[in-house]
């Protein structure tokens, strides 16, 4: 007899927004595409994926008081939310295009603010992280809805998820389309939100309006159970169809031209793991000035071509932990285990994403995404 699988319920969706306006609130960041085809609607979905997991900070998993416990864990992270997209106004801000809707992409900064769900998995996290297929069940801990071609300026380009497990433990799940930010933005927001966390926490900052929004929660905890929807913690349907690998170059080491240092990374990623190198891919790297370059290429060597000169040698194989995502401190645990992915629907092209190392440093982190 099959066992039923364990669910994940939405309990809130709420709206995290800076809690002071920014200087920089109105600028546009553009998005320049070289080459053919424009940018498309599964090119729009192209998201970077962390999922942080954390032990109860208690040591021990306490049914009583246990929903007021949830609501008010919830409430620290919206508050520290807010306080950290005032620092980084741009992870609060939209995709759109000028022209009404017929003109090239950018990303407006405004105070829109980032989605942030909460939910509850009816098994415990040590089973989870065990599973073999915990990889291809995580989307659930970082769920996202698809950003509207048609209507960019209403759809959330980021979304973060705190999910709590039966056992104590929980999650901290966040997506970014990665036309809005690369992956290092995305990690960097976390640590900044982390630190945020702490000291909202130690200086009892939680201001008055979240705590008129749960009061009759805080009241009647029962309340707190009510479900948005649930969902079958399973393999997604469609799996994986790309794989990431990511690599790490000193500047000196990198060719002026991002192409030829994209086309090696491709090359590369694509014979450590096995798979035929893909005839087209898409490099986004930033312009240096807060906006975004997305160049089409095509494998070398048709036409004529000749194949551009990077040295192998001097790509170094990395890992997300290079990051600093041991940072991401909450309630005092740095998390117990951190899973970072590439999403792209696009399956049968390639994606390089080019992101300096730090702000002014002559390192960069080169992530190659390849068909599976």
């Amino acid at each position: 007899m099959a066992v039923a699988p364990a669910h994940l319920h939405v309990e809130s969706m709420q709206t995290a927004i800076p809690i002071r306006i920014a200087v920089e609130r109105g600028r546009t960041l553009p998005i320049a595409v070289s080459g053919t085809p424009p940018i498309t609607t599964a090119e729009l979905q192209r998201r970077f994926r962390a999922v942080l997991y954390y032990r109860d900070a208690d040591g021990g998993h306490r049914p009583d008081g246990e929903a007021r416990a949830r609501l008010e864990q919830a409430a620290w992270v919206q508050e520290a939310l807010s306080a950290a997209l005032s620092d980084e106004p741009k992870m609060a801000g939209r995709l759109r295009r000028r022209s009404r809707g017929d003109g090239p992409w950018e990303v407006k900064l405004n105070d829109s603010g980032l989605r942030l769900l909460t939910a509850s998995a009816d098994t415990p996290m040590a089973a989870f992280l065990e599973a073999s297929d915990r990889e291809s069940k995580e989307a659930a801990l970082a769920l996202w809805t698809d950003v509207d071609a048609q209507d960019p300026e209403m759809c959330a380009p980021f979304f973060m998820q705190l999910t709590w497990f039966n056992d104590g433990g929980c999650a901290i799940g966040a997506c970014c389309s990665l036309l809005h930010a690369d992956p290092l933005s995305l990690i960097n927001f976390l640590k900044t939100w982390a630190r945020a966390h702490a000291e909202v926490q130690e200086q009892s900052k939680l201001v008055l309006n979240p705590v008129i929004r749960y009061t009759r929660y805080f009241r009647s905890p029962r309340a707190a159970t009510k479900r948005l929807r649930s969902i079958p913690l399973v393999p997604a349907a469609d799996g994986a169809t790309t794989t990431t690998v990511l690599f790490r170059i000193v500047g000196d080491d990198a060719p002026a031209d991002r192409g030829a240092l994209a086309e090696a990374c491709v090359a590369q990623a694509s014979e450590k793991l096995g798979f035929e190198e893909p005839a087209r891919f898409t490099v986004l790297a930033g312009d240096g000035l807060g906006g975004l370059n997305v160049v089409r290429a095509c494998k070398p060597g048709g036409d004529g071509e000749t194949t551009p000169q990077c040295s192998v040698q001097a790509l170094r194989d990395a890992c997300w932990n290079e990051a600093g995502l041991e940072e991401v401190v909450l309630d005092g645990c740095k998390p117990l285990h951190v899973s970072c992915s590439i999403v792209s629907p696009c399956a049968d092209e390639g994606l390089v994403v080019v992101m300096p190392a730090a702000a002014g440093c002559a390192e960069f982190f080169i992530s190659a995404t390849v068909p599976s």
